[in-house]
């Protein structure tokens, strides 16, 4: 796919809009692990995923990771271009899960447009509620959901993300993504192997009964 292709709303620019786009725009092809945005005042750019799987996490004063959302093939990010919303800061890493292939846009070019543009205006605002709306949902998890019900959660979304039930995950890797020790999803995962839910084998879940987690999830 082109950018043309990617960018949700590239019909509604006008030509001159598109050049500027087009004319600022920089491939990057990332491994997996790699590090986009460190946040702390950075400004990388706006980021658009050609193909591939980048997370966004925060880091709690003890160096915990919480995963706060995900980008997937044509997700638009602009958290990595702090520079752009002065009155918005977010202390965030961008990472590869995956290899990813994606675009950078400079934040001046991006910001120049969208003061041109309201096509482009509208959408970086539903952009921003939409990732603020994935923040509220998860301060509402960490609140008030029980962690056997987060873990739940987080296999089935995993399963569906990667079409399998089979799943290369570490145990450090599940707890990165939900804020917690190592520990604690081992004693979860154990004990959802021990119902039947799971089975446990080095660097890897496999998910046995879908069923009972999707009712352990919404409980």
């Amino acid at each position: 796919m082109d950018f043309e292709q990617c960018f949700p709303i590239w019909r509604q620019l006008t030509e001159a809009q598109r050049e500027r786009l087009r004319g600022s725009l920089a491939r990057r092809a990332v491994k997996r692990g790699t590090v986009l945005y460190r946040g702390g005042g950075e400004c990388t750019g706006v980021l658009l995923v050609k193909s591939g799987q980048l997370r966004a996490y925060i880091l709690s004063e003890e160096g915990r990771e919480v995963t706060i959302y995900r980008l997937f093939d044509r997700d638009l990010c602009l958290f990595s271009a702090s520079c752009m919303m002065r009155s918005v800061q977010f202390d965030i890493t961008i990472e590869a899960e995956k290899d990813t292939d994606l675009w950078l846009i400079p934040p001046e070019a991006y910001r120049q447009v969208m003061e041109e543009s309201a096509p482009l205006s509208n959408y970086t605002n539903e952009i921003m509620a939409a990732r603020f709306s994935e923040v509220m949902w998860l301060i509402e998890q960490v609140m008030w959901k029980s962690m056997d019900k987060r873990v739940a959660a987080f296999l089935l979304e995993e399963a569906a993300i990667e079409g399998t039930g089979l799943l290369k995950l570490t145990h450090e890797t599940i707890a990165n993504h939900l804020g917690t020790h190592r520990e604690v999803v081992t004693r979860m995962l154990r004990y959802f192997q021990g119902e039947g839910m799971v089975r446990l084998a080095r660097g890897s879940v496999e998910l046995l009964d879908t069923g009972k987690l999707e009712t352990l999830r919404d409980a």
